[in-house]
């Protein structure tokens, strides 16, 4: 299973394996300044309300993205084990 997937699709306590980030340069760079990396494992642990933002467990620390940056941020699903 090696399909790409945006990150504002994965479901509360899916983990996934980061691919790519893309978007404007300062949304990148702030992303990765907060350890969002390639093959960095993220986890959604909580959406707002409305569903938008959404928390993620990325690098040990939550952080909440929009879902417009998310939809930004190519992932793959982890196998089981």
């Amino acid at each position: 299973m090696n399909e790409y997937i945006s990150l504002n699709q994965i479901k509360k306590g899916e983990a996934v394996t980061a691919v790519r980030v893309s978007g404007s340069s300062s949304t990148v760079r702030r992303l990765t300044d907060m350890g969002l990396v390639e093959n960095s494992i993220i986890e959604c642990v909580g959406r707002s309300p409305t569903g938008d933002p959404a928390a993620y467990l990325i690098s040990g620390a939550v952080i909440a993205i929009r879902s417009a940056d998310a939809q930004n941020i190519k992932v793959r699903r982890r196998e089981n084990g």
